[in-house]
């Protein structure tokens, strides 16, 4: 019988042996004491939570911002012989609840779900039938409004701790500065002294930085000279294309990855690039999270990301294999001035914050005092074009709105279609005498989706083109005939940005934020510009300057970065002169 860690590490995993803090912050987890994990992205942070389940009883509670990731997680698990679920936006309300079910009487070990869901109604109400023994927090920086990346609903967190006395915590992420990390332990009753905080940087991969008023030549030049797979990070859609097109036309091949491809697309263009069948991802940031390619040998930024921790994350998806690996962040004189006017543009004024509110609210055509928990599909250039604004600026505007938890935007999201019935059975059958064709496609609805005359049902419209032997666009305009003739309410699929009301629309005259708190945010993001312009214009090792922006205090010179090559070579020549000068 397998009882210790490292057995079930061997037997899961297939590894003999843990990676660094691994085991310690397991051991620490099986003493029934909370912890918070700072270690580097690939550095094997699942298996912290994973394992200590495995070899206990119980469920492990997984919050996680991250649909896409959650559902590899759980198909991980599943391959494993482990039983995993998850909660996400694209189930409806009776596909939760015998979710739920299903996990508070079976052997269920892990249950993902978003913050958001903490405060639902239904998972309240299933919460006490469920085994808990360990709650994992992932991405636990988004828990401070002083980090680079504050989401509100990870406040509801802490609420846990009076829901599930004595269950311990865990909460992992790959960056959080000491006053983040500081935040996180007093949110979560995390003691500081239960921090396990591997080296943040890897003698791997190589930083540099270089300045250039030829991105597109450069970025051709560091792709021929170092081979393998790569990722070209872009700061908008349109980069990516122009990039991604100079590239096919040098001989590269090259796949374009942003929040406006839809799903499917966007699932093929990734796993092309997985298979290598496409060498560079061109992308925005909304490519990385969860991705996991062992041999990316580059990862390029032809535009400036917002923070050091942005960037040392993207940056950190390279080398993971242990092979030495580049993180080359490219910009011009004009980049940084852009850098230096973010917190303003980031942190408005409150009068602009509330002109893009009420704006938006009238282009979705939300009345006052209405709207609290849709989704609304939102095209933010649409939006923009009519209302008169920037693009850039309506996005970052909406992010600041969603720390005031006025609403919550997802540029990348997928609502799966859903329909229920709203007539009586005997409507229905003098219906199908009528009208067969459109009859044969709600008469394989009540087959199919159990319920569907009492609670919305999700439907999948491929599927049902597939089994009726009809194209989706049939499919699609027969379900919105079905809801024209009101036989059924029809909700099609949303692969479009959405907006999701947090709560009502709000007057003009009652539109507030906190003040004093949005200046102490704007302060802090004005210290990380400024930390990010200091790693950009440094001389030392740029592997010590990020370390030592997390916190990282064992510094020593990573000796391959641009600045360690050339300070190497300045000594080299200036013992070189001394040698020469002696011997005369």
């Amino acid at each position: 019988m397998i009882k210790t860690p490292i057995e079930i590490l061997k037997k899961y995993w297939g590894f003999d042996a843990f990676r660094p803090l691994q085991e310690e912050i397991i051991q620490t987890v099986l003493s029934g004491k909370d912890a918070l994990g700072l270690l580097p992205a690939g550095s094997g942070k699942s298996v912290c939570f994973q394992l200590p389940v495995l070899k206990n009883e119980g469920l492990c509670l997984v919050i996680s911002p991250l649909v896409a990731l959650m559902k590899e997680q759980v198909e991980n698990l599943r391959r494993k012989g482990i039983t995993a679920f998850a909660l996400h936006s694209g189930l409806s309300r009776p596909e939760l609840e015998n979710l739920m079910r299903v996990a508070s009487e079976s052997n269920c070990r892990f249950l993902y779900l978003s913050p958001e869901r903490l405060g639902s109604k239904l998972f309240q109400e299933w919460l006490p039938a469920l085994p808990v023994s360990l709650i994992a927090v992932d991405e636990a920086h988004c828990i401070s409004q002083w980090g680079y990346d504050f989401r509100p609903p990870y406040l509801k967190i802490g609420n846990l701790r009076e829901e599930l006395p004595g269950v311990p915590i865990l909460a992992l992420t790959a960056s959080a500065t000491p006053e983040v990390q500081v935040d996180i332990c007093r949110k979560l009753a995390i003691p500081e002294a239960n921090i396990f905080r591997q080296p943040f940087t890897s003698g791997s991969l190589s930083f540099r930085v270089i300045r250039t008023e030829s991105k597109f030549e450069k970025i051709r030049e560091l792709l021929f000279s170092v081979p393998g797979s790569a990722i070209v990070y872009c700061r908008n859609r349109v980069s990516t294309r122009r990039i991604a097109a100079y590239l096919v036309g040098q001989g590269i091949s090259a796949g374009v990855y942003h929040a406006g491809l839809g799903s499917e697309e966007r699932e093929e263009i990734q796993d092309s690039w997985r298979r290598n069948e496409a060498r560079v991802m061109v992308c925005t940031n909304a490519f990385g999270m969860g991705i996991d390619k062992g041999d990316l040998r580059q990862v390029i930024h032809a535009d400036l990301p917002d923070s050091l921790e942005n960037y040392y994350q993207e940056a950190g998806r390279a080398g993971r294999d242990g092979s030495v690996a580049h993180a080359t962040l490219l910009y011009a004189e004009p980049d940084l001035e852009t850098l230096k006017q973010l917190p303003g543009v980031a942190y408005p004024s409150v009068a602009h914050l509330s002109q893009i509110y009420q704006a938006a609210m009238n282009y979705l055509q939300v009345a006052a005092g209405s709207g609290e928990g849709n989704y609304y599909s939102f095209d933010a250039a649409d939006f923009a074009k009519k209302f008169h604004f920037q693009v850039p600026d309506v996005i970052r505007s909406l992010k600041a709105l969603e720390q005031e938890q006025l609403l919550a935007f997802f540029e990348q999201v997928y609502l799966p279609a859903q329909a229920v019935f709203i007539v009586s059975k005997e409507v229905l059958y003098e219906f199908d005498q009528e009208y067969p064709r459109l009859g044969r496609l709600a008469d394989f609805l009540l087959r199919n989706y159990p319920g569907i005359f009492d609670q919305p049902a999700q439907i999948n419209e491929r599927i049902i083109a597939n089994s009726l032997s009809i194209d989706v666009a049939s499919v699609m305009a027969d379900l919105g005939q079905l809801q024209t003739f009101q036989i059924i309410r029809y909700i099609p699929a949303k692969n479009t940005p959405q907006l999701f009301m947090v709560c009502d629309r709000l007057r003009a005259e009652a539109f507030r934020i906190d003040e004093e708190n949005w200046q102490k945010r704007k302060n802090a993001c004005e210290k990380r510009v400024s930390a990010f312009l200091h790693y950009i214009n440094t001389d030392q090792c740029r592997s010590m300057q990020i370390a030592s922006y997390f916190g990282d205090t064992e510094l020593v010179p990573c000796g391959c970065c641009d600045n360690c090559v050339r300070n190497n070579a300045k000594s080299q020549n200036r013992f070189e002169k001394a040698k020469k000068k002696t011997t005369n």
